[in-house]
């Protein structure tokens, strides 16, 4: 599917679309796991294609926020700017390690 023809759909239409290809992903999964799947390079293009969809439907979200008020940018949380600068001092912690699991004792009856 080619983003052009996504942009020029609604909201709506690519819903419905995002929908129709997250069941044809879930069916070819199964095919998949079934061994009957033939077309081995559609499951990956079917993925592409939901991701394509949800980002044109998150962007055209957005552009229809953004004809409302206007916010200032230093009063997003958690936006990039306003945070601090990692150090390059910062201290390496070393891996915690789990303590080994002890196996249950076999008893007798279970050995023979």
């Amino acid at each position: 599917m080619k983003p052009a023809d996504i942009r020029a759909m609604t909201i709506d239409q690519i819903d419905d679309e995002v929908l129709k290809l997250k069941k044809e992903h879930f069916n070819l999964r199964f095919q998949r796991a079934s061994g009957q799947l033939e077309n081995t390079a559609r499951v990956r293009e079917v993925r592409r294609d939901i991701a394509r969809l949800k980002t044109v439907a998150r962007s055209k979200h957005q552009g229809s926020a953004k004809s409302g008020p206007a916010k200032s940018s230093s009063t997003k949380a958690g936006s990039a700017k306003s945070r601090p600068a990692k150090s390059s001092r910062a201290k390496s912690r070393p891996a915690k390690s789990k303590p080994a699991k002890s196996r249950p004792a076999k008893s007798a009856a279970a050995k023979s």
